[in-house]
């Protein structure tokens, strides 16, 4: 057990911080450097010495960030399975604290931004009823709406730096 003592204090701050470039959360980062050499003691006779024990880690702490993603994602999944509010990120975003704020911008958007993400976001309509509602196809909607998203983000940006 020493080897593998010596393999922890030797690469575990390397893993730490490939973690944290990659989830940039401390916590979360330590809770993966742990499950990463969890993970290598289990596997460590398949360790061939073909690459570097670092980069070896670094595949196991990759695995292990993706594993967490996945498992994450599924969780908010069913949490917010029956949740109207939380059916996309728009949606999420017209419900924060901001509203009254997102809803000035929206209305100083110029047409067809406004239409769109108005009907998109309040309307809930997907990309191709708004489409057929412009007398346009499904793509065009896509654009605008992706579009005037940008527009809100800069006007955003603008809003608080004044």
């Amino acid at each position: 057990m020493g080897e593998l003592d010596e393999i922890y204090y030797k690469y575990a701050d390397d893993v730490f911080k490939y973690l944290m470039c990659l989830c940039h959360n401390a916590d979360l980062a330590e809770e993966l450097t742990q499950e990463t050499f969890f993970q290598a003691v289990r596997s460590i006779d398949r360790y061939n010495g073909e690459c570097k024990m670092s980069v070896w880690l670094c595949q196991i702490a990759k695995h292990s960030y993706y594993k967490y993603l996945e498992k994450n994602k599924r969780q908010r999944n069913e949490i917010f399975r029956d949740d109207p509010l939380h059916t996309s990120p728009e949606a999420e975003f017209i419900h924060s604290e901001d509203k009254i704020a997102l809803y000035r911008i929206i209305h100083l958007l110029e047409e067809p931004y406004k239409e769109v993400l108005l009907l998109r976001i309040l309307g809930g309509l997907s990309f191709k009823e708004i489409g057929e509602i412009q007398l346009k196809n499904e793509n065009w909607a896509r654009v605008t709406f992706y579009r005037a998203k940008m527009k809100l983000k800069e006007r955003g940006k603008m809003g608080n730096e004044q």
